[in-house]
């Protein structure tokens, strides 16, 4: 007796679970798609049983429905920086589906980093940063595949690096980086979604979007070095970080989905201080930058610690020394 009741809820549960599908379906069949760009035909194989249920707040939004899940698993992302702003804007990229993800950060993790920097810990310390936000990736959500580059970016590397991803996410905080992504990304018809954070404030703007313009249209020339303050030496709240980096990752979802990002022609400033949240309109792009605009200048990557005037990292690369039978002391050598 006691048994067969068990098996009648079993059987119970597993039409539930039908009837939950099956109305997730029927949902995204009404649901009008907000981009035609976005997969035609769904196949019940695009998500698995676990990815549906795992997804299954957000499938049921009409923005979204299988269409947009399904183009965020087939989606590919690049964020530069595995700290304040990337940490939030990975975690959160992941958790939603985006099926590969890229990081690319030569840091390791520090002590001082654990305050605003969350998916590391104090585990962490002493670590690649890429790894330990592999780590952090991959517990929140197996399905998704993630690429890391352990390496300074530069003029030699980012082409190689970038081609495979639709989106860059800049979460960098130096300027030499922010103009080589921006030529990087211009010159490979990238989206660039750039955010930066300092002390109480943060910004965020999405260039090289359609008509908008790039990093350069506002910024022709990189400012004196003595003008520019690293977190490091002016601070910053950790708080300030999460909220432009989960603003960075909303904006590539909506990018995926087929919607049109907040930010683009616009630039978000947030000043965690007073609260207030202020949009400031951007202009198109111009038609005499150097490298978007009718006739440009800048056909190659150059330089971009040269260009600036300042280096791309506050530390110093791992020196590769030569074996001891390879070396010889001054004493040594003089006597030759």
């Amino acid at each position: 007796m006691d048994e067969n009741i068990e098996n009648l809820k079993a059987m119970i549960s597993e039409r539930d679970e039908e009837i939950r599908l099956l109305k997730l379906q029927l949902k995204e069949k009404n649901a009008v798609s907000t981009n035609a760009s976005l997969p035609t035909e769904v196949c019940e194989k695009d998500l698995s049983a676990d990815e549906i249920m795992r997804y299954s707040r957000q499938l049921i939004m009409p923005e979204i429905g299988m269409r947009g899940q399904i183009a965020l698993k087939k989606a590919s992302v690049l964020i530069v920086g595995a700290g304040g702003l990337g940490c939030p804007a990975a975690i959160y990229l992941a958790a939603a589906g985006v099926g590969e993800i890229g990081i690319v950060d030569y840091d390791k993790v520090d002590l001082t980093n654990l305050h605003r920097q969350v998916a590391h810990v104090v585990s962490s310390v002493g670590r690649e940063k890429c790894l330990s936000l592999l780590r952090s990736i991959k517990n929140i959500n197996p399905h998704v595949k993630c690429n890391i580059y352990s390496v300074l970016l530069n003029k030699n590397n980012i082409e190689k690096i970038i081609q495979k991803y639709e989106i860059i996410i800049d979460a960098s905080d130096n300027v030499p980086t922010r103009y080589l992504l921006n030529d990087a990304s211009v010159l490979n018809k990238k989206v660039l979604v750039s955010g930066s954070a300092l002390r109480f404030e943060g910004q965020l703007t999405v260039y090289n979007y359609l008509d908008g313009p790039c990093y350069r249209c506002l910024f022709p020339d990189p400012p004196p070095p003595n003008a520019t303050t690293s977190c490091a030496e002016g601070g910053v709240l950790g708080a300030v970080t999460g909220v432009i980096g989960c603003l960075q990752a909303l904006e590539v979802i909506k990018i995926t989905i087929g919607l049109h990002p907040s930010y683009y022609k616009k630039m978000l400033v947030f000043d965690g201080l007073s609260g207030d949240i202020r949009v400031i309109k951007l202009r198109n792009k111009k038609s005499d930058c150097k490298i978007c605009g009718n006739e440009p200048t800048i056909k190659q990557l150059v330089d971009y610690e040269l260009f600036c005037n300042t280096s791309a990292t506050d530390k110093d690369e791992n020196i590769s020394l030569l074996p001891s039978f390879s070396r010889i002391t001054c004493k040594e050598y003089k006597k030759l």
